[in-house]
């Protein structure tokens, strides 16, 4: 794995032998998964199986770190109590110390353990969403977790992950596992084993591989409020519409969800420049992550600094139409090309026939608009398959911030740095 010497978070620490960090293939546990929901419904570990978890989980126990599979993306695991084995995991990442970092339990009576209340309103989200990809922020029960977990708030972030393999191993290591996404901090995160292993072999204890993600972005992170209004901290795999579903009241943004009040297509502010500046958003992206660094610790993961970037400068194209989406982003990629940038595009399948032939030197498409669900599952492998083309100037299309679409649309200018460019 290249070192990214100019990160603020460059990862601290590293075992010095990739070796050290052990694999362990679920031949069971992939059946019937890979590109599947991500349930954990029907699906029993085997012998072998169990007695991998069985390893995996006595690692944890003696404060070691171990990624794993969850619904939405591998998670890189420590037990949460243990503040030398969550050391391990900020260091292992490179994650700034103030990002606070998400439990994960495998029990409903394990929440009034770590938690001193639960609403009533997320106790509805809890019989509607658990095991799956919802976070709820709880007043933490004092000196239970360690303090890096909750980074010296009074909350917690908690979920019960909705993957056999994460449930067996959470049952197995009987702790509350704190775990956050098992990628190197900025990057993009992992749906697959090997992509944890791109990226943090020889930081990490060990490797569980349950094949891919089902739901493919993390979870939704939500705290309720005293009134019983929810507030979205982070948009993910269980979308507004639903939580309102259950609550019977809107969910509220607790920050600006991208592109909240443009349609798809239509225009943004910000510009990424051609040639594109050395970081990726260009100079409102680089104040952006400074200004950051000095704002308060924020309530959920994915809320402060910039995350998911790929390698190259990425810029989000929107504007009145897909032709004029498609036209702009044409002409700025055959720009790019002409100044000696390595060029890529993500686009939407619909699109493909508005673009000349080869637009960009990789092209990937995220299928159809009318599927978000597969656009959530292969995000985060598109945006990794530009750093394996060596990518310096990506260009992305946008979609519809309904369903999903808020979520991935999140995690797009998340990646870009806020990097919007304006098609009309």
């Amino acid at each position: 794995m290249t070192e990214d010497k100019h990160s603020p978070f460059a990862a601290q620490r590293r075992s010095g032998h990739i070796e050290s960090t052990l694999y362990w293939s679920l031949v069971s546990g992939k059946e019937g998964r890979d590109g599947g929901s991500g349930s954990s419904a029907g699906w029993q570990p085997g012998g072998s199986d169990l007695d991998m978890i069985s390893e995996a989980a006595a690692l944890l126990r003696s404060g070691e770190t171990v990624a794993f599979p969850t619904e939405t993306v591998y998670g890189l695991g420590a037990d949460a109590r243990n503040t030398a084995a969550v050391e391990a995991v900020f260091a292992a990442k490179g994650r700034p110390s103030d990002n606070p970092l998400i439990v994960h339990i495998a029990r409903r009576e394990d929440l009034g353990r770590l938690v001193t209340e639960v609403h009533p309103v997320a106790e509805a989200l809890i019989d509607a969403f658990w095991p799956g990809p919802l976070t709820l922020v709880l007043p933490v029960r004092p000196g239970v977790l360690s303090p890096l977990v909750t980074a010296g708030l009074d909350t917690v972030g908690v979920r019960m992950p909705d993957h056999p393999v994460a449930l067996a191993l959470l049952r197995a290591a009987d702790c509350p596992v704190a775990a956050p996404s098992a990628n190197r901090s900025g990057r993009p995160s992992p749906t697959l084993a090997a992509h944890v292993l791109e990226d943090l072999a020889g930081y990490i204890g060990g490797v569980l591989d349950g094949g891919a993600a089902g739901v493919g972005l993390e979870s939704t992170v939500v705290q309720v409020q005293p009134d019983g209004t929810v507030a979205v901290l982070r948009p993910g795999g269980i979308t507004a519409e639903q939580l309102a579903a259950v609550t019977g009241t809107e969910a509220a943004a607790a920050e600006p969800a991208a592109g909240a009040d443009t349609p798809a297509g239509a225009s943004g502010g910000g510009s990424v420049p051609v040639p594109p500046a050395a970081v990726p958003g260009g100079e409102a992206g680089a104040a952006a992550q400074a200004a950051a660094g000095s704002s308060p610790a924020p309530r959920a993961p994915g809320m402060k600094y910039t995350h998911y970037a790929p390698r190259g400068a990425l810029g989000i194209v929107r504007g009145s139409s897909a032709q004029r989406v498609a036209e702009t982003a044409a002409g700025l990629l055959q720009a790019a090309q002409r100044a000696g940038e390595i060029t890529g595009l993500l686009l939407f399948e619909e699109h493909r026939a508005l673009y000349p032939a080869d637009p960009a030197a990789c092209t990937v498409s995220l299928g159809s608009l009318s599927s978000p669900e597969e656009a959530a599952r292969f995000l985060y492998a598109a945006l990794r398959r530009f750093d394996e083309a060596g990518a310096t100037y990506i260009l992305a299309e946008a979609c519809p911030v309904t369903g999903l679409g808020a979520a991935i649309m999140n995690r797009l200018m998340k990646a870009a740095g806020d990097s919007v460019i304006d098609a009309e």
